[in-house]
């Protein structure tokens, strides 16, 4: 790549984790991270996020309804090159799906739709795997160098934020959850003339005893007061 060229990547990344960092939730996050793969990296045509929800691997994003098919096929038959870049924690590339002999069944289903190469990048952050960017050509050959390079970058870029969206949400969801807790400890103090302590004891008592977890027991008295 030419110095210019390496200073218009700079550039484009650098206005990518911006607007990443700006985004108000995950959806959104993986949305900008699509939209950018698709104009960014040298002969991607179509892409999607397959991200792994508990055990299962879930397609997400996808710039078109073919992206979706392919990756949900992949997940059907727990089979496939997107799948291979998350479990083996590598990049899968298929410059022609007409010749590749790994996935023969994908391979052929990818070509009848119109897919005819294939990237795919494994997102990670420190040893987390979170999910897999996929990207698609319509021709055979269209991804070279560059596009590896460039698709690796986007999607260290993408691990990044994808991480910091999901711990946001999970502090946020810790606050609320404080502030249930809080105020049902204080109907409960009221209600029954007790200190914070014995308070939050009779809460956990109940969480116990109902098998329910202690935030919505919370909840519940909270509403129903």
């Amino acid at each position: 790549m030419a110095e210019e060229s390496h200073s218009d990547l700079a550039a484009k990344l650098g206005e990518l984790a911006i607007e990443m960092q700006s985004q108000v939730d995950a959806e959104a996050t993986l949305q900008s991270i699509v939209d950018s793969a698709v104009v960014m990296v040298p002969g991607a045509r179509w892409a999607g996020i397959s991200l792994i929800e508990g055990h299962q691997v879930e397609p997400r994003v996808p710039s078109d309804p073919l992206v979706t098919k392919l990756d949900t096929y992949q997940s059907e038959v727990n089979e496939g090159p997107c799948l291979s870049a998350l479990r083996e924690h590598r990049t899968v590339f298929i410059d022609d799906m007409a010749t590749e002999t790994r996935w023969p069944t994908f391979c052929q289903m990818a070509v009848e739709l119109g897919a005819r190469s294939l990237l795919s990048f494994q997102l990670f952050v420190t040893q987390r795997n979170l999910g897999a960017l996929n990207l698609y050509g319509g021709e055979a050959g269209v991804f070279s160098e560059d596009s590896v390079f460039i698709g690796e970058l986007l999607a260290q870029h993408a691990s990044v934020a994808l991480f910091g969206a999901a711990a946001q949400v999970q502090f946020g969801d810790a606050l609320s959850s404080r502030d249930l807790i809080g105020q049902a400890k204080g109907i409960i103090m009221e209600r029954f003339t007790v200190d914070a302590f014995a308070a939050f004891d009779l809460l956990r008592k109940l969480s116990q005893d109902s098998n329910e977890k202690l935030v919505d027991i919370a909840r519940r008295i909270i509403q129903t007061r």
